[in-house]
């Protein structure tokens, strides 16, 4: 069908958002399924039990519908909330809290298909590596260093360079552990081993910067 069909609804037109949801669930599922070149349009239209018109009027074309399915998978288990300093929280709940969220997240069987998947495609479409990483990875760096700077600008640690922290931060929860999972010889931490795991990189990042 001609690209026509990328126009969206008429102006004014409200969307649905129930189908906006229904379509980012199908497209999950059947990126992972089947990887990114061999999911149509019309088969995600199919899955969701909408328009292809529908899928279109909501996702311009097939990169944004994979971008935004890498968005909703994130704030799942890290919504925007959780990148907030809340009065009365101290700093160390926060940053359990999200760490276990990240943790969780990477260490899910659909995070390992999909990395494995992008890991894969890479070599061939450095742009969908591009697309994942910004919607994916450096959107929880972003909403992690503009945390760490408002935590430093509080004086309850001293982070000179909040997006060297991030990094570090996020790296240490992923830790040997989600290399062992992605390369298949590994199983991931669950409860009790994994909230130590949580609790021991919190408290070393606390450590390195506490005043």
């Amino acid at each position: 069908m001609p690209n026509t069909l990328s126009a969206p609804n008429g102006p004014g037109r409200p969307k649905d958002p129930a189908k906006r949801q229904a379509i980012l669930e199908a497209a999950k599922i059947l990126f992972l399924r089947h990887g990114y070149a061999n999911t149509s349009m019309d088969a995600v239209a199919a899955e969701a039990g909408v328009s292809k018109l529908t899928v279109y009027s909501h996702f311009n074309d097939k990169e944004t519908l994979f971008s935004a399915a890498v968005v909703a998978r994130c704030e799942e288990q890290l919504p925007p909330l959780f990148f907030e300093l809340p009065d009365g929280i101290a700093v160390e709940n926060v940053l359990l809290n999200i760490a276990r969220g990240f943790h969780h997240l990477i260490n899910s069987d659909e995070s390992v298909n999909l990395h494995r998947l992008i890991m894969a495609l890479g070599s061939q479409d450095p742009k969908l590596s591009l697309i994942f990483f910004e919607a994916g990875p450096q959107r929880m760096l972003q909403g992690m260093e503009r945390l760490l700077r408002r935590i430093d600008e509080t004086g309850v640690l001293s982070i000179d360079n909040p997006h060297n922290a991030a990094e570090h931060f996020f790296c240490l929860i992923k830790g040997a552990g989600n290399f062992r999972l992605l390369y298949g010889c590994g199983e991931p931490l669950t409860g009790e081993a994994a909230e130590s795991h949580v609790q021991e990189v919190v408290g070393l990042f606390m450590r390195a910067y506490r005043p």
